[in-house]
Parts: structure tokens; C-alpha cells; sequence
């Protein structure tokens, strides 16, 4: 294969795998993002978490929310577990990697928060331990996942991309999470998109 062909395999391969995920997901997107507002509403926040490329989209989607997405509002309280240095490395060397969400999910969570674990295999046990920790609380969960995330189907929400291939499977988490991104903030703010 050419570097030409590679370049427009992996573009269409990305298209085709998003315009499937959202004639599948356009409906549950809405809903889950009224879910979320309506608990962000009462006083709820919304924390992320994943593990590699997942720990940076949970960092990234935390920050639009707490920054802005497209209008300048008041935050909305989020953070991301993956994102302190210090808790990172202490809890997996304390009590092991597979604690490592569920400690920060029962210091910080609250039953009227929203807690959205990414992991793009659907096994990762610190992600599915911390779900777990999450509806003991009996706040919102939510999962992104690519193909073979069945141990995931203990969320609320889950959203599954069609594909077993890392790179798509993750493209499609980030679109899904800029996505309900906007929907929070349209939906609790109006139009303000410049």
C-alpha cells in the first residue's frame, strides 16, 4: 500500500466509523446530556477518567467544561482523575493500579454527580472498579467503549463505537465527548456559539 492509499484508508475507515456511531447514538447523546444537566442543575459536577490516550480525553473534556466550550459562562465543576501527578502514582504504589479511580471516586464523589469512565477496550479494571464505586454512591455513570466493552454494561449510558481498532474507537470518544460537551452548555446557557 501506498503512503496515498494508507492516508485515505484510515480517513474513510474514521468517516465511515462515525457516520455509523451517530445514526446508532444521535437519540441517547440528547438524552444523556438532559440527564447531566439536570444534575448538574442540583448541584452535581462531572468527573472523567480513562487510562493512556483515554486519560487524555478524560483531561481534555473535564477542561472544556470547567473553560469553555464554544461561550463564555460560569464553570461547570468537573475534573479529571487521571490528572494529578501525585495521586497517580501514589495510590497504585499504596494499594495498587486497579484502586487507582475507585479511591478518587469515593473522596470526591457525590450522589447527585456524573462520573464518565473511557477505555477503549472495555476491560480496564481501575475504570470498571470505580463504575462499580460510582452506583454504590448512586450517582449517574457513564462509559464510552469501542466493540468488546460487554464488562462496561454496568453504567447507566453506555456508548460503544463499532470498531475494534484503537485509533477509531478513540477518535469517535473524543467526537462523542466534544458532542456532549456542547449539548451541556447549550442546554444550560443557550446559543452563544460565535
Amino acid at each position: 500500500m501506498d503512503l496515498e492509499e494508507l492516508v485515505k484508508e484510515a480517513f474513510e475507515e474514521g468517516i465511515h466509523v462515525k457516520e455509523r456511531f451517530l445514526k446508532e447514538n444521535i437519540g441517547k447523546m440528547i438524552d444523556t446530556s438532559s440527564k447531566i444537566v439536570e444534575r448538574i442543575k442540583h448541584g452535581g459536577g462531572v468527573f472523567f477518567m480513562g487510562n493512556g490516550g483515554s486519560a487524555a480525553d478524560a483531561a481534555h473534556l473535564s477542561a472544556e467544561l470547567v473553560g469553555r466550550f464554544y461561550i463564555n459562562r460560569v464553570p461547570i465543576r468537573s475534573a479529571s482523575f487521571a490528572s494529578n501527578l501525585s495521586i497517580l502514582t501514589e495510590i497504585p504504589n499504596d494499594f495498587g493500579f486497579e484502586y487507582l479511580f475507585e479511591r478518587q471516586v469515593e473522596a470526591y464523589v457525590k450522589p447527585e454527580d456524573v462520573v464518565i469512565g473511557i477505555s477503549t477496550s472495555g476491560k480496564s479494571l481501575n475504570v470498571i472498579r470505580a463504575l462499580k464505586k460510582t452506583k454504590e454512591i448512586g450517582a449517574f455513570t457513564v462509559g464510552f467503549t469501542g466493540r468488546y466493552g460487554d464488562e462496561m454494561k454496568i453504567c447507566d449510558v453506555l456508548f460503544t463505537v463499532d470498531s475494534d481498532k484503537t485509533p477509531r474507537i478513540q477518535e469517535t470518544h473524543i467526537l462523542l465527548g466534544h458532542t456532549l460537551c456542547q449539548l451541556i452548555e447549550y442546554e444550560l446557557f443557550g446559543d452563544g456559539k460565535s
